[in-house]
C-alpha cells in the first residue's frame, strides 16, 4: 500500500509516464443514505490524491457509495476508537464493508510538491518558493536547481490553475530602470499581465517594470495609514501600487512619479483603469520630481496632511537631500505636516539606529524622537539582508535650510548589482 512516487530522481526532462503506478488503497461500502453522517468517523481517513474522487458510486448498485481510505491513516475496523466503531455500527457499517480496492495511479493525481520531492536532488528539493504575477510564475533558482529548470516550469505549468507562463530570473540587471532579464521556462511568452490588489486592478508588462508581490502587506499598510484626503507623493511610484488605491480608497490627491519610460506608461494606464481622476503622473528622476514638483505645491500654503513614499530600498535614502531647503527662505506655515515613508536595506531585522543614521546623514540633520512615526521590518530578502521602513516627519529646518551648491548638483546614479534589486 505504498503511496510514494516511482522511482524518478534526477530525471531533468519531464516524462509524465514514468509517474504510472499500480497501488491498493482499502476501502469501505456505505449504504448511500448513510454517507453523510458515517463522514464524521471517515473525514479525516479519506484518501486525498489530485483528481481522484474518494467517495464514488458502487457500480450495479445505487443504494450504496464507496470510499477510498488512505492507507498511511486507517488500517483496519478494529483499530479505531471505540466511539467510532460504535457510530459505524449504528449506520450498519461493519467489517464485511471493507475491502481493498486496486487503484492506477499517473502524473496528474500527484501533488507538485511530491514531484518536486521525488525527482530533484535528496535534501535540496527548495522548489518551494516562486511568486506569482497574474499568469505568470516567477522563480529565482538557485544554481544547483538549473539543470531541472525546464522540468520545474512545466510541472508548476501543469499543476497551478491560470498559469500561462513560468519564467527564471537571470544574472542580467538594468541598473537605470531596475528591472531584471528572464528566460522562460515553459509555456507562453507572453509578460503583459494582471494582477488585483487592495480593491484595484494594476496592468503591466512583467519584463519592462518591477512588481514584487510579496509587498502586498506593505502597500496595504500604507494605505491605511494615509488619512482620507491627504495628499501623497509616491517618488517612486512603479505601476502604481501606493498611488492608485490611495486615489481610489483614501480619496487622496497623488503626485506619482517614476523614471522608467515602461512602468510611467502602464502607471498612467493603470490610473485609466481604475477610473481615478485625482492623480497627476511624472517621468522625472527623483531629485527633479521632488524639487519641481513639491515646492510649488508647498508654496500654496497646503491643509491637507502630505505624504511621501519613497520605495526603493537600494537607493531611496541618498534622495533625501532633495529635501534640504526645498523652501529655503520661506517662512513655514506651523500646520505644515509631512511625512516621509522610506525604505532601505539593513543587516539586522530591528536595525532602528543603523536605518535613522542613514536618513539623518542624508538629510544632514538629526531626528528628535518625536518626528518618528514608526519602523517596519517590510520583509526578509536574506538571512542578512532586510528591507526595512522609517516613516519620520520632516525636521521644517531640512526644508528651509539655506541649499548648498552640492545639494543642486545632480549625483550621478549608482549602480545596482543583483543582490540589491528589490522593491
Amino acid at each position: 500500500m505504498d503511496l510514494s512516487l516511482p522511482d524518478v530522481r534526477g530525471m531533468t526532462k519531464l516524462d509524465r509516464a514514468k509517474f504510472t503506478k499500480e497501488v491498493t488503497v482499502p476501502s469501505v461500502e456505505i449504504p448511500s443514505k448513510n454517507v453523510g453522517k458515517s463522514m464524521l468517523v471517515f473525514k479525516k481517513y479519506l484518501l486525498k490524491m489530485e483528481k481522484l474522487k474518494p467517495v464514488s458510486e458502487v457500480q450495479g448498485n445505487d443504494e450504496k457509495r464507496k470510499l477510498l481510505l488512505d492507507p498511511i491513516l486507517f488500517e483496519t475496523l478494529e483499530k479505531l476508537r471505540e466511539d467510532e466503531q460504535l457510530k459505524l455500527s449504528e449506520l450498519d457499517v461493519n467489517k464485511n464493508c471493507f475491502s481493498n480496492t486496486c487503484l492506477h495511479l499517473e502524473y496528474h493525481n500527484f501533488r507538485m510538491d511530491d514531484i518536486f520531492k521525488a525527482v530533484l536532488p535528496e535534501e535540496k528539493e527548495g522548489c518551494t518558493s516562486y511568486s506569482r504575477i497574474g499568469h505568470i510564475i516567477h522563480l529565482n533558482l538557485r544554481d544547483h536547481l538549473l539543470p531541472y529548470k525546464h522540468l520545474i516550469g512545466e510541472v508548476l505549468l501543469d499543476k497551478l490553475v491560470g498559469v500561462k507562463t513560468v519564467v527564471n530570473k537571470s544574472s542580467a540587471i538594468d541598473s537605470t530602470y531596475r528591472n531584471f532579464q528572464m528566460e522562460v521556462l515553459a509555456g507562453k511568452t507572453d509578460f503583459v499581465t494582471e494582477v488585483k490588489e487592495n480593491m484595484c486592478t494594476f496592468k503591466f508588462d512583467f519584463s519592462q517594470v518591477y512588481w514584487n508581490s510579496r509587498l502586498c502587506t506593505e502597500h496595504e499598510r500604507i494605505i491605511k495609514l494615509l488619512p482620507q484626503k491627504s495628499v501623497l507623493f509616491d517618488v517612486f511610484a512603479g505601476v502604481g501600487p501606493f498611488s492608485v488605491p490611495a486615489a481610489k480608497v483614501r480619496k487622496c490627491r497623488v503626485f506619482a512619479n517614476d523614471l522608467n519610460p515602461s512602468s510611467y506608461h502602464w502607471l498612467k494606464e493603470n490610473v485609466t483603469l481604475n477610473k481615478v481622476e485625482s492623480v497627476e503622473t511624472f517621468n522625472l528622476d527623483g531629485r527633479q520630481f521632488i524639487r519641481k514638483q513639491m515646492t510649488p505645491f508647498l508654496l500654496t500654503r497646503p491643509t491637507e496632511p502630505i505624504h511621501v513614499t519613497m520605495n526603493l530600498p537600494a537607493l531611496a535614502v541618498e534622495f533625501l537631500d532633495a529635501f534640504i531647503g526645498l523652501l529655503s527662505g520661506v517662512e513655514l506655515d506651523p500646520l505644515l505636516d509631512i511625512t516621509v515613508h522610506v525604505y532601505s536595506f539593513c543587516e539586522e531585522s530591528s536595525a532602528f539606529s543603523e536605518m535613522r543614521t542613514k536618513v539623518e546623514s542624508a538629510l544632514k540633520h538629526s531626528i528628535e524622537d518625536e518626528q518618528i512615526v514608526e519602523l517596519v521590518d517590510v520583509r526578509d530578502v536574506s538571512p542578512k539582508k532586510h528591507m526595512l521602513r522609517l516613516s519620520f516627519r520632516i525636521p521644517p529646518d531640512v526644508l528651509t535650510k539655506a541649499a548648498k551648491e552640492e545639494a543642486s548638483s545632480e549625483p550621478k546614479r549608482p549602480k545596482l548589482d543583483l543582490e540589491t534589486q528589490d522593491r
